[in-house]
This record gives C-alpha cells, sequence and structure tokens, in this order.
C-alpha cells in the first residue's frame, strides 16, 4: 500500500490558489524533500498530507484512504507530523512531551505501559535528549525543541512521518545528525518521509528524490541532478548559482550562489 498518494491536488485560501493540480506519491522507506521559494506552498501540501486540510479539488490518501476517512487515533498511529513552530507548554519536562507521542496507544485510563515509556526512551535517544528528560522544555534552546519535536513524532511509531523544516534552528552538527537520523530510520524501518526543507544542500544530500513547488505549481519531480539544474534555480530564485557533482557522496550535486 502507498503511504502517500497526492492526485490533482487544488488547494485555495479566501479564493486565492495556494496548490495548482499538484501530484506526487510517496512510498516506503523513501526520503522525498519538497523544496521551493518562501510561498510557494509547501508547508499547505504538508497539512494536506496530513489531513488537516482538505483539497478544494483532487484527492489525497494516506495508505489507501483519505485522511477523513481514518479513525483519529488509527490515523495517528500511521502518520505523524512535525510542523513549523508547533507550541509545547513550557513547563512540560521534556519526558512528558515525548510521551504524548504515546497517546494513540494508550487505554481507556491513560496509564502507559512499559512499551510506550520504552519507545519514548528510544525516541529521545535518537534525537540525543535522553539526558535532558527532565529538563523543562521552557529552559530548552528553540533547537533543542526542535529535536523534541521529532522525538515527539518518533514515539509515535509511525509509518509515515511528515517533517515541516525540522532543521530550523538546528547548527550544521545537528542539522546532519537530524536528517542522518531520518534517513536511517527510512531505510531501517521502511517509514515514508516527506520533509520540507529550504537548504538546497542539505535537500539533496538527504533526499532519494525532491518536489520542487514554485508559485502552487509543481515544477519538477525527481532525482535531485535532474531537479537541481543551474538554469532552473536561478531562474527561480533570481539568483545566480553554480551546481556541480560532489566526488564525495554519489556525484548528488551541490549548490553554490556566484557573486554579482
Amino acid at each position: 500500500m502507498v503511504p502517500l498518494e497526492v492526485e490533482n491536488v487544488t488547494f485555495a485560501y479566501d479564493g486565492r490558489a495556494v496548490l495548482r493540480n499538484v501530484s506526487l506519491r510517496l512510498t516506503a522507506g523513501e526520503v522525498l524533500g519538497l523544496i521551493g521559494p518562501n510561498g510557494a506552498g509547501k508547508s499547505t501540501l504538508i497539512r494536506l498530507a496530513a489531513g488537516f486540510l482538505r483539497p478544494g479539488e483532487g484527492t489525497v490518501r494516506l495508505f489507501g484512504r483519505p485522511p477523513a476517512e481514518w479513525p483519529t487515533r488509527e490515523l495517528a498511529r500511521q502518520v505523524a507530523l512535525v510542523p513549523q513552530g508547533a507550541y509545547i507548554p513550557p513547563t512540560f519536562t521534556v519526558w512528558e512531551t515525548v510521551m504524548l507521542g504515546r497517546n494513540p496507544y494508550l487505554g481507556f485510563l491513560g496509564i502507559p505501559r512499559e512499551a510506550d515509556r520504552a519507545a519514548a526512551r528510544r525516541a529521545l535517544e535518537w534525537v540525543g535528549m535522553a539526558d535532558l528528560s527532565e529538563r523543562r522544555v521552557g529552559e530548552l534552546s528553540g533547537g533543542e525543541r526542535q529535536r523534541v519535536l521529532l522525538a515527539r513524532a518518533l514515539a509515535q511509531e509511525p509509518r509515515c512521518l511528515l517533517l515541516d523544516e525540522p532543521t530550523t534552528h538546528l547548527d550544521i552538527h545537528h542539522q546532519v545528525a537530524v536528517l542522518s537520523l531520518i534517513r536511517r530510520m527510512a531505510v531501517e524501518h521502511g517509514i515514508a518521509v516527506l520533509v520540507v526543507l529550504h537548504d538546497l544542500n542539505l535537500a539533496a544530500t538527504f533526499s532519494d528524490r525532491l518536489a520542487l513547488l514554485v508559485d502552487g505549481s509543481l515544477i519538477a519531480l525527481g532525482d535531485p541532478k535532474d531537479v537541481l539544474r543551474r538554469e532552473r534555480l536561478t531562474a527561480i530564485y533570481g539568483n545566480a548559482v553554480a551546481v556541480f557533482p560532489r566526488p564525495d557522496n554519489g556525484g548528488r550535486p551541490a549548490i553554490l550562489p556566484r557573486m554579482a
């Protein structure tokens, strides 16, 4: 069963088209990077994929069914979302926040089992936050809060992971660590990952395929080498760039701006 199918989706806010006839498929074990300029519709597409929005036209299916047809608890066992700027109560501890990811699995009384605690511990270890589990969220840096949000999503043990700029507020060390973890989860656990990234070099390095959105339309979809063309990027972003293959990374493209 295909984790995510988006077919001919159009969406508008107050009559203003944000997405136009967008189609893509996300397969198990794949990292699909969603790139494009600001205002291209990337976050809207993530919210449609998660079922928070419904398309005006076209269809979205998660594991063969529209999101609205899934019982809420069952959908949360299949799909986890890490949105931009998600609010976490500052008085919650890191542990309490990550345990929220286990809510879809809790019984009527809401009492965690050992399996739930083990899933939370694993998620914290994966993101390198196990030693801060008792820290209050309000005491964390922006990057640390971002990793807590990712841990909460991983604690859900989803089959599909939707990430909207998960490297925001992270330094280069933690950007690489988080994206390496996401790739490993995809490969080792067969998780399908759709991730919004602004950094084109990170997107090229860690994505199996790229989807390029511009003004709500899908301009290109495929291998990073085919999507990240010099002429295309220069026209879209309005800056001259150099694109060259990286010999240390299987020839994946690297992008550098050119001085005016």
